[in-house]
């Protein structure tokens, strides 16, 4: 069984997020926040229905909160949500 997902999910989700995949980051402000000039984001928190990012754009700091399409069972759930909408961006961003 995976944890659930509690605020000290949270955070070593984001840590790990922000430190080795900020790239996915910015895309899900991208595609899934509709904020195409996105030059940076970082994961601030993540819960079962969704995740709140801090955006960068022309130097300006911007929340967004992305929705998930399902609310997540767990953080393990998390995991493959995550990367599939890092896939689903790519799709629709290329």
């Amino acid at each position: 069984m995976s944890d659930p997902i509690t605020p000290a999910i949270s955070d070593r989700i984001c840590k790990h997020m922000n430190e080795d995949h900020s790239n996915a980051i910015v895309l899900y402000a991208k595609v899934f926040g509709n904020l195409s000039e996105t030059e940076a984001a970082k994961m601030e928190s993540i819960d079962p229905e969704g995740m709140n990012l801090l955006a960068t754009i022309k130097g300006e700091t911007v929340p967004l909160r992305v929705k998930f399409d399902h609310v997540l069972k767990d953080s393990e759930d998390a995991h493959h949500t995550l990367i599939d909408m890092v896939k689903q961006a790519r799709t629709s961003h290329s």
